[in-house]
């Protein structure tokens, strides 16, 4: 087996692995569909073993190619860490920021936090995960995490900085037609918006009695859809209050009721925490989220 397999090499394999063909690993990396068939050929020969079996179903990876994954992910994930590194200048807040943020948070909440951001640090660029899955921030996946679970790794700078409210909310034109329940019984009678899958959410919707899920007239696990359709009239949704509250095409049901309050945490790595340029998202993201938390 030959010493010298690159990393460019290894970036295609990878981008192969993940996206489960050649042509999507082409567009992907922005090469052509060629080009990653001789490279990943060439890889083989380099290893000497075979990594994927080819199909008219498609690309289906080796038992090898599956050993494989996790080193070449944790290549990607150096080298993007190494450009974000080598994007600052000397000890000036400037560079690149990947954060991880929920969807729901990622849509409604955090871009006008990052309009301030921006006026305060202009040499900031950001880059913006939006998963509900934790970002890996000891293998260094992202720079700084915003996340509504405690973290536990001692290696963790975490920071709590609001307690969000979670109310019900539909549109004036919704409430126009169909009224506004002013109870959990008279709820139920309601077009409910709700989760599909998801086992927390749909435990949420079991402690709250009478929303039966075969009852809801919509079912999704994409929070930003909850509240896209309660705007556009489908019925009630759950949403964060501070969100939901300053939306002037949703009202909110129920007032009185917080369906549950989401703890939020701002979270980074030890090893980051005084890097200049993370030190700034971090503490302009803290005191964005408490003067949230404190209009509630």
């Amino acid at each position: 087996m030959s010493d010298m397999v690159g990393w460019d090499d290894q970036r295609i394999f990878l981008a192969v692995l993940e996206e489960g063909s050649l042509s999507a690993a082409a567009r992907r990396l922005g090469l052509s569909h060629p080009t990653v068939r001789s490279r990943i050929e060439t890889l083989e020969r380099q290893l000497g073993t075979v990594l994927f079996t080819r199909s008219v179903n498609g690309l289906t990876p080796t038992e090898t190619a599956e050993a494989l994954r996790e080193p070449a992910r944790a290549m990607a994930l150096a080298s993007e860490f190494f450009v974000r590194q080598a994007s600052a200048s000397g000890g000036e807040a400037s560079g690149t920021v990947r954060i991880s943020v929920p969807d729901f948070m990622g849509i409604e909440v955090i871009p006008v936090m990052l309009a301030r951001l921006r006026e305060a640090h202009p040499a900031i660029r950001i880059e913006l995960s939006l998963s509900n899955l934790p970002a890996d921030l000891l293998a260094q996946e992202v720079d700084l995490a915003v996340r509504t679970v405690a973290p536990k790794q001692d290696a963790l700078v975490a920071r709590k900085v609001a307690a969000i409210p979670l109310g019900f909310f539909a549109s004036p034109s919704y409430v126009e037609r169909r009224g506004r329940p002013t109870s959990l019984a008279e709820l139920a009678e309601h077009d409910v918006i709700g989760p599909d899958r998801n086992r927390s959410d749909l435990a949420m919707v079991e402690r709250l009695g009478g929303l039966a899920r075969d009852r809801l007239v919509l079912r999704t696990d994409s929070h930003p859809a909850h509240v896209a359709a309660a705007r556009a009239g489908v019925g009630i949704a759950v949403a964060q209050v501070p969100v939901g509250e300053r939306d002037p095409n949703l009202v909110r049901i129920l007032p009185d009721l917080d369906v549950m309050v989401l703890e939020t945490w701002i979270v980074t790595h030890e090893n980051l925490a005084r890097v200049p340029r993370v030190r700034a998202v971090f503490e302009s993201l803290v005191e964005s989220f408490r003067e949230m938390s404190r209009s509630v």
